[in-house]
C-alpha cells in the first residue's frame, strides 16, 4: 500500500494464536481486551482458513471465543456488500492460517487499500500469525507454503517493516539439517533492505499511532540488513521501527 497510516493506526498484531497448554486466544484474551477499549462488535476475516477448514467453520470457532468476552463477532465473507461492511466496522480481527490464501483472498476481493484506509482513519485491527503477517510491508518472511499464487507478495503496509510470525530459535543439539528461521531471514535480506521483527510464540506488538511497544510472554528479535540481530523483551519501546 502506498500511504503510512500515521498517528491513527491502532494495531495488535500477535505471533499466535494458541500457546501450548492453553485454548485459542486465551494467552492473548486480556491484549485484545485492553486494544479493543469497549468495542462491541468485531468484523472477522477467514480467508486464511487454518488446516483447510471453511470459513464457516473458521467464523464459528472466532465467534465462540469472542461472544466469552462479551463481544459480538461478524464475518466478512457472510456479507455481500464486503466495502461497506469493512467501512462501518468498529474493530477488524483477521484470523491465522495460510497467509498466501489470505492475501490472494484479499487481493482478488480488493480490499487491501479499502482496509489499509481503515486502519489510516483509527480502526482497531487485532492479526494473529497471517493476520500479523499481512500488516506488514510484505509477506515475504511467512513461514507458509505458496499453495496459491497471490497477485504480489504486497500487504496492507500498516507498519513499515516485515513480520515473521512464530519465530524459532535453532535448537542446541538438533540433528535437523535444514535451514534456521535466522538462516532464511539472512536470505532474505541478501536482497530486500526492510526490517524483519521475529515474534517468538507468546510475542505481540501493540501500535498506537506512532508508538509502539512488544508485549505478551516471550522475547522478539530484530534483523536489520548487514546487522547482527537484537534481542528485545516484553515492554520494549520499538516506535523506533516506524520511522
Amino acid at each position: 500500500m502506498t500511504d503510512e497510516p500515521g498517528s491513527n493506526r491502532r494495531l495488535l498484531l500477535i505471533s499466535n494464536s494458541t500457546l501450548h497448554g492453553s485454548e485459542y486466544l486465551d494467552h492473548c484474551e486480556g491484549a485484545i481486551r485492553t486494544h479493543l477499549g469497549g468495542v462491541k462488535r468485531v468484523l472477522f476475516v477467514p480467508y486464511a482458513r487454518p488446516g483447510g477448514i471453511t470459513e464457516d467453520e473458521y467464523t464459528a470457532m472466532a465467534r465462540e471465543r469472542f461472544e466469552k468476552m462479551g463481544i459480538e463477532l461478524t464475518s466478512l465473507h457472510e456479507n455481500m456488500a464486503k466495502r461497506t461492511v469493512i467501512g462501518g466496522a468498529e474493530a477488524m480481527f483477521v484470523g491465522g492460517g495460510n497467509t498466501f490464501v489470505l492475501l490472494s483472498s484479499l487481493q482478488e476481493l480488493g480490499l487491501l487499500e479499502h482496509i489499509a484506509e481503515r486502519i489510516r482513519e483509527g480502526m482497531p485491527y487485532i492479526g494473529t500469525s497471517a493476520g500479523a503477517n499481512i500488516a506488514g510491508k510484505t509477506i515475504m518472511t511467512t513461514n507458509d507454503m505458496p499453495i496459491v499464487y497471490p497477485k504480489s507478495f504486497n500487504a496492507i503496509g500498516a507498519v513499515p517493516f516485515v513480520i515473521n510470525p512464530h519465530y524459532i530459535d535453532p535448537v542446541a543439539g538438533s540433528t535437523h539439517m535444514g535451514e534456521t528461521r535466522e538462516t532464511r531471514i539472512k536470505e532474505y535480506h541478501v536482497f530486500n533492505s526492510d526490517s524483519v521483527v521475529g515474534l517468538r510464540e507468546g510475542a505481540m506488538l501493540e501500535t498506537e499511532g506512532d508508538r509502539m511497544r512488544l508485549w505478551g510472554s516471550s522475547k522478539a528479535r530484530l534483523f536489520r540488513q548487514g546487522q547482527e540481530p537484537q534481542e528485545y523483551t516484553p515492554g520494549a519501546d520499538l516506535s523506533f521501527l516506524l520511522e
